[in-house]
């Protein structure tokens, strides 16, 4: 981790961001997803503000995370569900808790209150990466949708900031 940075994400960027995202996808317990969109629609879905990577001293992209609006309302303005992904062969390096970390500064500067995520129970190492960067469970959403024809839940997580009131 000596070597790691933390920085915007780049429209430069796209080809590892989206191999990163495919990769955690193929894993089979990291989204609903099954195939990473293209950089126009990944673009398009997500807040430019709060894209952020994980890089090595040669400017690698290993891993990355950024938010969405959890709503269009008003009212909801100050919060954003966000993704996190590692690439494989840099995971349980602590690489996801900084870019959470990151985020969370990212978000608490601009004012956004509540940080929220769903994660499939079987996704243990990331239920427990969220519960030390402070999210709690809010509660699973059971047989919540679909997934490779069978039913899944889904833990709602939530970090809200002791910052912003």
């Amino acid at each position: 981790m000596a070597d790691t940075a933390i920085r915007p994400m780049r429209t430069d960027d796209a080809d590892r961001v989206l191999a990163i995202y495919q990769a955690g996808l193929d894993g089979g317990n990291a989204s609903f997803e099954t195939v990473a969109p293209t950089w126009a629609a990944f673009d398009a879905g997500r807040l430019p503000d709060h894209r952020l990577v994980a890089v090595d001293g040669d400017d690698t992209v290993f891993g990355w995370v950024a938010v969405s609006p959890a709503s269009t309302r008003a009212v909801y303005a100050g919060v954003v569900e966000h993704s996190v992904y590692v690439d494989p062969t840099a995971q349980g390096r602590g690489i996801a808790r900084l870019l959470l970390d990151a985020l969370i500064a990212s978000t608490e500067s601009a004012g956004i209150w509540t940080i929220q995520s769903g994660v499939f129970p079987e996704n243990t190492a990331s239920l427990a990466l969220h519960q030390r960067a402070g999210f709690r469970v809010i509660g699973v959403r059971e047989r919540v949708g679909r997934h490779h024809s069978r039913w899944r839940d889904v833990v709602l997580l939530e970090r809200r900031s002791p910052v912003i009131t």
